[in-house]
């Protein structure tokens, strides 16, 4: 399957801290996270007309002056074998590159940084690593698949971070704990605020976030495992 781009967004300040980015959406997943916004690439790809791959090199290298790289994101990116290929391709024009994934697929992961070929990688954790890891994203995940991914990035040597959505009566604090204690002495961990409008699921989209106070104290309960815990997003 050669990877096709459904979207660009040219210029993101967004996707990558301390970054300038170009950010790639490929479409399909093999996620359904409830909460999730880009649900449509995955359930109405064909609604998008394709990014040519070279539309997306004229760009870069027009803008190379400016643009630092490239996020890709989705959708999965790692359901597509020729990702390090597609990557090499921006990678030889000295571009930096973030990938964002499940982390369903650690031997693909494995090939991207043994290639050189991402800078950083920013990886969801769902929720605390057991059975309900398959209630929050919606299909039937094997685990060890995602504490493989979780162990290549802790020894691969490039910059990463952890993320996890933090979704009211999908998320709370015992998860987050629980999450932390595994990766303990990660570079970075992110708890990003939910968003309820434009998820996936509509029952999803009626619960209202967690507000600062309990953000802070899932910060508080997860910072005695990783040094870099942080909050995203819009909090109240």
């Amino acid at each position: 399957m050669s990877v096709t781009i459904k979207k660009m967004i040219e210029t993101s300040f967004l996707d990558w801290d301390g970054k300038i980015v170009t950010t790639l959406y490929v479409p399909n997943c093999n996620f359904r996270c409830p909460y999730c916004h880009n649900w449509p690439l995955f359930e109405k790809p064909d609604d998008f007309e394709d990014v040519k791959h070279e539309d997306v090199m004229k760009y870069l290298e027009a803008h190379k002056d400016f643009i630092d790289g490239i996020c890709m994101t989705g959708g999965e990116p790692s359901l597509y074998p020729e990702l390090p290929k597609y990557l090499r391709s921006i990678k030889d024009m000295g571009f930096l590159i973030k990938l964002d994934t499940n982390g369903s697929d650690p031997d693909l992961l494995q090939i991207l940084i043994d290639e050189g070929l991402v800078d950083y990688v920013a990886m969801d954790i769902k929720t605390q690593l057991n059975g309900k890891y398959d209630a929050v994203s919606g299909v039937e995940i094997d685990i060890d698949k995602i504490k493989k991914s979780i162990s290549i990035l802790m020894g691969s040597g490039i910059d990463y971070e952890f993320r996890t959505t933090v979704v009211p009566t999908l998320v709370e604090v015992d998860d987050v704990v629980k999450i932390a204690k595994f990766i303990e002495g990660a570079r970075k961990y992110v708890l990003q605020q939910f968003v309820g409008p434009g998820s996936y699921m509509e029952d999803i989209a009626a619960i209202e976030p967690y507000e600062r106070p309990a953000f802070n104290e899932m910060v508080l309960e997860a910072s005695p495992y990783v040094d870099n815990v942080i909050m995203r997003g819009n909090i109240y």
